[in-house]
């Protein structure tokens, strides 16, 4: 996800193929079950619970300015109302925007995997307005394409590991969960909810939740 101041087959889901600079490309990874394997940029497994499901996986130019190569995963009930997400995404920069950094400054991180990552989190609300052409627009596309639904609302904790020192490439992991496990709505625990000074305590516990969840070879 790009915050802006500034053939594999996977089985049983098809592969999305898109053009960068005028060429046709397809996802570089491959999912096994539960787990995304990446043979560069970075090269590691992902692995998640054994719970998932793979919903899919997306590669275009986001907003023209990045390769970005999405896939989904969720936890959902027998009526396929989406309980947890798992949102991974690599990404860079296209060599068209050499002046493009990522601009991630949030105080908190975590090592996965031996790995640094900046963390910070926040509750979203099912009919908050979706950008056009942004990756939320792709994940939630890929998500409603095989029926599953989302709740009313979600909290996210997002775990991003730049990859060198010229922050024009990451890995992002976000983690989500239905916002009702945690008794409140989306809507109560944002800055301006009435319920926001509990904001904190609650996003801790998530994070902590997404780590256990999300193991890094």
């Amino acid at each position: 996800m790009l915050l802006r101041a500034a053939v594999a087959v996977v089985r049983g889901v098809g592969v999305c193929c898109i053009s960068l600079g005028g060429q046709v490309k397809v996802p570089e990874r491959k999912v096994n079950g539960n787990v995304i394997i990446s043979e560069r940029e970075p090269k590691i497994r992902i692995r998640l619970p054994q719970s998932v499901r793979y919903v899919g996986v997306d590669r275009w130019a986001l907003y023209s300015i990045a390769d970005c190569e999405l896939h989904a995963f969720v936890e959902a009930d027998g009526q396929k109302n989406v309980q947890r997400l798992y949102w991974v995404q690599f990404e860079g920069y296209l060599p068209s925007q050499p002046d493009l950094k990522h601009a991630y400054n949030s105080p908190q991180h975590a090592t996965m995997g031996g790995m640094d990552f900046y963390v910070d989190a926040w509750a979203r609300s099912r009919d908050t307005a979706i950008d056009p052409g942004s990756d939320r627009e792709h994940i939630e596309a890929l998500i409603k394409a095989k029926g599953y639904k989302m709740p009313v609302g979600m909290m996210y904790v997002r775990f991003v590991h730049l990859l060198d020192d010229s922050r024009r490439k990451e890995l992002m992991i976000i983690y989500g969960e239905d916002v009702a496990s945690a008794g409140y709505t989306a809507a109560e625990l944002r800055e301006e909810g009435k319920e926001h000074a509990r904001w904190p305590g609650i996003a801790e516990g998530l994070a902590e939740r997404g780590e256990k969840k999300i193991m890094i070879e």
